[in-house]
């Protein structure tokens, strides 16, 4: 069984003190590195030797902390799994020392200069070398290593581009369209684009929702966002009205098992996925003849921006969103300002 080889796929324990296989929302990431690797329990072939296991310990310790303490997504948790098993890896080939404690600024310094090299973007440069700072900074605090190699090491500047949105007369076009096909996937779709348009949401959150989140009479929806915050958005008549029609007419054509609480589910009967979603979306846009880069998050900036155009304050727009800073909600609002210099050079007679 992979979880008694692999002791990459950690645990935690619940305040019963009962060991647990992974963290809440956590799932095991598909592509294992220690098991592509042939690094399993009974026997290890690589330069890191008999020192792999507490490697991959710590590891364990360190999304095990990330999962149960601070309440990181499955998502994010499979982010920092890859880049902290890319960094071993560099490590195995470059013959670099064997143990955590070992690692020096050399070696990190020479892992991001392999980053560079190898054409990653700027962004996920970031990424990857915050994964590193936050995993020495635990080893660090755990009495791991002695020192911390990442202290100094600065990550790239990414700057703040802003969000891509549709006009309101897109997601119109868009809607219209997916209404067009009165397949069952096409009114799941029709009803899945509405909440996701209507509420802000992300995707992630979206695929996410059960049917005890949808609150017919107040016609809401309750959701978990990102650190596990739960938050709950009004939608409005129409997309609930898309929403009774799917469960009335489509879920039970794709529900194969009762006890199945998803709200949206695929034609296996099981919960859509992500890239499912997706996918479905893309199809609808090129239907719709809306350009190739949409993807879902277009929808969650679009209703930032349709709703702060619409006279809502920032600080609803940010509740609705699940933002815990209210300046990441901000960047809207250069957006908004675009469109008044818009309006302001297209009527005012001088300009």
């Amino acid at each position: 069984m992979h979880e008694l080889q692999c002791r990459v796929e950690f645990r935690y324990r619940s305040p019963e003190g009962q060991s647990h296989a992974g963290g809440r929302g956590v799932h095991r990431p598909r592509n294992c590195y220690w098991c592509f690797r042939g690094h399993t329990q009974t026997g290890a072939s690589t330069r890191w030797g008999a020192t792999v296991n507490y490697v991959r310990e710590q590891i364990d310790s360190f999304l095990n902390y990330l999962a149960v303490e601070r309440g990181l997504s499955s998502n994010t948790l499979d982010a920092y799994f890859n880049d902290l098993t890319g960094l071993i890896e560099f490590l195995e080939d470059s013959g670099a020392p064997r143990n955590w404690s070992d690692v020096g600024a050399s070696e990190i310094s020479a892992f991001v200069d392999d980053l560079d090299e190898r054409g990653y973007a700027r962004s996920t440069r970031a990424r990857k070398i915050a994964a590193l700072k936050s995993m020495f900074r635990f080893l660090r605090e755990e009495g791991l290593v002695d020192d911390n190699p990442t202290e100094t090491l600065r990550s790239p500047r990414t700057g703040r581009t802003l969000p891509k949105a549709l006009s309101i007369e897109q997601v119109d076009t868009l809607l219209t369209t997916v209404y067009e096909d009165d397949t069952p996937e096409g009114v799941r779709d029709a009803a899945m684009l509405e909440v996701l348009y209507a509420a802000g949401l992300r995707v992630s959150e979206l695929v996410g929702l059960d049917l005890r989140d949808l609150d017919l009479e107040t016609g809401s929806v309750r959701c978990i966002g990102k650190g596990s915050k739960e938050r709950v958005v009004p939608i409005h008549g129409q997309a609930m009205e898309s929403v009774i029609r799917y469960l009335e007419v489509v879920r039970p054509l794709h529900e194969r098992q009762q006890q199945e609480q998803a709200l949206f589910l695929n034609r296996n009967g099981r919960r859509l996925s992500r890239q499912g979603f997706w996918l479905r979306l893309k199809r609808a846009a090129r239907a719709a003849g809306i350009p190739d880069h949409i993807t879902p998050h277009t929808l969650r900036h679009s209703f930032a921006t349709h709703m702060l155009r619409g006279g809502a304050s920032l600080r609803h727009v940010q509740e609705m969103l699940g933002h815990a800073s209210i300046a990441t909600t901000q960047i809207y609002t250069h957006l908004t300002s675009e469109h008044v210099r818009e309006e302001y050079d297209r009527a005012f007679p001088r300009a």
